[in-house]
């Protein structure tokens, strides 16, 4: 049960009840719910076939008010539109051919013509994610190569936003990006490279989205030292579950002290109840964005709108 639902007196379920009530009373001294929006949600992904409800439920319970749900390939773009229409102002979608999908393309051009549709649907407000992901090798550089310039043409046709995925491929996927004009917005979902890297995509006026990846980065030049420094400000920043997966672990024991009690009881509730190392959700976000506030020394409201505005700005989110 959500921690913000009535519990009712059953008298066969006492433990149940008094666990409730001391739920209930916690909630007095937590804030007010963030208002936030999960610009990445993985809610195709089969591990939420049977809750998805739920699922969904709880992340509006949490502050979550809009989701946007990744299409990672036909396949998953045409279930992506289907939730958005199942649960219309709350899922949005989006429609891509993520790097490690490329070769499907390439084998079966005709399936192309099936994304090419979908992305033209009032419902699908980004295209992609799409990129160059160099760490594995489910498909060549050069599929990689030619189906994401056949997304940016796309994106440019339909004047939607751009997602990107990049992974170890930062040069070839700039030499591909500057060769195109009137490029429309474009954002580097998930990112875990470099502040020097960072600082190419933000020259460039491209926004960046972080997950609860910052509680793995242990590095002195990766994404903590973009919040930490300033150099990424809040009007390129945008917030990700990337649910199911990269649960942010708040008992990180590289996590800053600061940051470990920058976040709110409540949000903790929900983390920490729901989601898991095997299955994170989008419930987990105003955690992430209470962790995003405590490095950059900012308030987590502050963080809350500012993402929250660029999200519905961009996509264009009713």
């Amino acid at each position: 049960m959500d921690p913000q639902q009535k519990s009712e007196v059953v008298p066969t379920a006492a433990p149940l009840l008094e666990d409730q009530l001391d739920m209930a009373d916690s909630m007095k001294h937590c804030f007010e719910n963030l208002i936030v929006i999960d610009v990445g949600a993985n809610l195709t992904n089969k591990k939420y076939s049977r809750d998805l409800d739920s699922v969904v439920q709880r992340a509006r319970d949490a502050g979550v008010q809009k989701l946007m749900v990744h299409g990672t390939s036909v396949k998953s773009s045409k279930e992506a539109l289907r939730l958005s229409r199942i649960y219309p102002d709350i899922i949005y979608s989006t429609a891509g051919i993520h790097p490690h999908d490329s070769k499907s393309i390439v084998e079966e051009p005709a399936t192309w013509f099936d994304l090419e549709h979908i992305a033209q649907a009032q419902e699908c407000v980004a295209v992609g994610p799409c990129g160059l992901d160099y760490q594995r090798d489910f498909s060549e550089p050069d599929a990689q190569k030619q189906i994401f310039a056949k997304q940016l043409h796309l994106a440019i046709r339909l004047n939607k936003p751009l997602l990107i995925h990049e992974r170890s491929a930062q040069n070839d996927l700039l030499e591909i990006l500057d060769k195109f004009e009137n490029l429309p917005p474009v954002i580097v979902r998930g990112f875990m490279g470099t502040a020097e890297e960072a600082l190419k995509y933000l020259e460039r006026r491209f926004y960046i989205s972080l997950t609860g990846y910052l509680c793995k980065d242990k590095s002195d030049t990766g994404v903590r030292r973009l919040l930490e420094d300033g150099t990424l400000p809040l009007d390129r920043l945008l917030v990700e579950t990337d649910a199911p997966f990269m649960y942010p672990n708040t008992r990180a024991s590289k996590l800053p002290q600061h940051v470990k009690t920058g976040i709110t009881e409540r949000s903790l509730l929900y983390l920490h109840r729901y989601c898991t190392f095997q299955r994170n959700e989008p419930c987990s976000l105003p955690a992430i964005v209470e962790m995003i506030a405590a490095f950059m020394k900012k308030t987590p409201e502050e963080v809350a709108l500012a993402t929250a505005f660029n999200a519905l700005k961009l996509f264009g989110l009713s």
